[in-house]
């Protein structure tokens, strides 16, 4: 399967909370396969379905270490705890970041591309990659981390950026 355009900003399926997948067939490993072709294209470190146009609650990523690239499926955050604040970017808002606060350490469970059970404890990027790609399946979107002042600015950088 070829890869998918990635859905910029103020595209509305960004806003939608994907569906879970009942059943992982071999179109749910194409989609993980394309996605992940999608993501190493812009440089990613995780991508999730939707940000594809795909309501399906699946996102990949990959570390760029000796691990590999993972698929996790239904993902769920069952413990955090710290904060740590970081600057953080998005594929779907490409060129900005901004400094958010999420927690420093994350236990996600979920299921791999073979329908195992998996439970990874995460910290740092990690944990801050899977809360990311966690709230794109729930439609929420990195502007909405940001306080007010912070959310004009960046709208009013978008608003800039896509005048030009």
């Amino acid at each position: 399967m070829a890869a998918y355009s990635i859905r910029l900003y103020g595209d509305p399926v960004l806003k939608q909370r994907a569906a879970a997948i009942d059943n992982i067939d071999g179109n749910i490993k194409a989609l993980a396969d394309a996605m992940l072709d999608s993501m190493y294209e812009v440089h990613g470190l995780g991508l999730a379905a939707p940000q594809v146009g795909v309501q399906k609650r699946l996102f990949v990523y990959d570390l760029y270490d000796d691990t590999g690239p993972k698929t996790i499926i239904n993902p769920t955050i069952s413990e955090a705890q710290g904060e740590w604040t970081f600057d953080e970017g998005c594929l779907s808002i490409p060129g900005l970041y901004f400094p958010i606060t999420r927690a420093k350490e994350v236990l996600l469970t979920g299921y791999d591309l073979d329908g195992n059970e998996i439970a990874i404890e995460a910290d740092e990027i990690l944990a801050r990659a899977f809360q990311h790609e966690l709230d794109h399946l729930d439609g929420t979107l990195l502007l909405e981390h940001l306080d007010a002042d912070q959310r004009k600015a960046a709208l009013r950088e978008l608003r800039q950026r896509s005048a030009v």
